[in-house]
């Protein structure tokens, strides 16, 4: 079959690929770096909501425009309902659950605990192709988790402290997480910029009614820096990054290409710093680094063990 063929072609010349999907990867997490401190932008003269409908709304348009014009053959009937996986992870969960924890945490803060998502890709991946990892990439994954939730209740003042911005920052990473594992996946089946145009036509019609609601209810008023901000967020954080990051999955192996993430909140924090005046302190930097040396540690563990992707 032309899909399964698809599927195995970047076995054939293995060193090229992983080093192609490296790069692909890296230049998906370049634009998705942005995401949260624009989206912090936005919510200044926007609703959460409509930020979080209102950006897959004009993504989806595009995509619309983009199968069009490439004729794009529309998934097969047992493709659709992972398309609808990769729908609620990264069109749905992610844009609209950070929307709202954003409106009252510091982008700083949202990046640090969304270093979680590599492990969390990993381990989604790992769970969904059926792989069997050693006990130390459950042991780090653990710890990664661990060290997310002390960093959040630190930094909003200990266990009576833990805000609904920082749950909704954890589900964030859990819906991208399961929305990256399986679009990377379907994305070596019918592409990669297909996977992610077929996720945004699939959650127009409730993003488009979400859009409307919110809209109706607080009409968005933003200046021009925040207008600028939600069509970044539309176009790039929503549409032209995951033609990247989606590639750089395909090519794989997925647990190498996810490592990369591990520079995203690094990037993100220096852009909150530069773009928002955000302070920086030690906490957040302590966080950050214990986080990340968990989900880099998870991430290695895993590639120590047999890669059943490549076979």
């Amino acid at each position: 079959m032309t899909i399964q063929d698809s599927a195995t072609t970047p076995i054939a010349t293995p060193l090229p690929t992983a080093s192609s999907g490296v790069f692909w990867g890296l230049v998906g997490v370049a634009a998705f770096s942005l995401t949260i401190p624009l989206t912090r932008v936005a919510v200044g003269g926007m609703s959460p909501l409509f930020i979080g409908s209102g950006r897959a709304v004009v993504a989806a348009l595009l995509a619309t425009a983009a199968l069009a014009a490439a004729r794009a053959t529309p998934p097969s009937g047992a493709q659709w309902w992972r398309v609808g996986i990769v729908a609620g992870g990264v069109v749905v969960g992610f844009p609209v659950l950070t929307s709202y924890a954003l409106t009252t945490t510091p982008a700083s803060h949202g990046a640090v605990v969304v270093a979680l998502l590599p492990a969390m890709t990993a381990a989604a991946a790992v769970l969904r192709t059926g792989e069997r990892p050693g006990r130390r990439f459950w042991v780090l994954s653990a710890a990664g988790a661990a060290a997310a939730v002390v960093f959040a209740l630190l930094g909003n003042g200990g266990l009576g402290g833990l805000h609904v911005a920082d749950l909704l920052l954890f589900g964030a990473v859990l819906a991208a997480a399961i929305g990256y594992a399986e679009g990377g996946l379907l994305a070596r089946e019918i592409g990669a910029w297909q996977t992610v145009s077929w996720a945004l036509v699939v959650a127009a019609p409730l993003m488009v009614t979400l859009a409307v609601v919110a809209a109706a209810a607080r009409p968005p008023s933003g200046t021009a820096t925040e207008w600028a901000a939600f069509a970044y967020l539309s176009a790039v954080s929503m549409f032209l990054g995951f033609f990247a990051w989606y590639r750089g999955l395909a090519i794989g192996p997925m647990a190498r290409v996810s490592q990369v993430q591990l520079a995203q909140p690094v990037m993100t924090i220096c852009w909150a710093a530069l773009l928002l005046g955000e302070q920086v302190g030690w906490r957040t930097f302590a966080g950050g680094l214990l986080v990340i040396a968990c989900a880099g540690g998870a991430v290695r563990a895993r590639l120590g063990v047999g890669v059943t992707a490549s076979r």
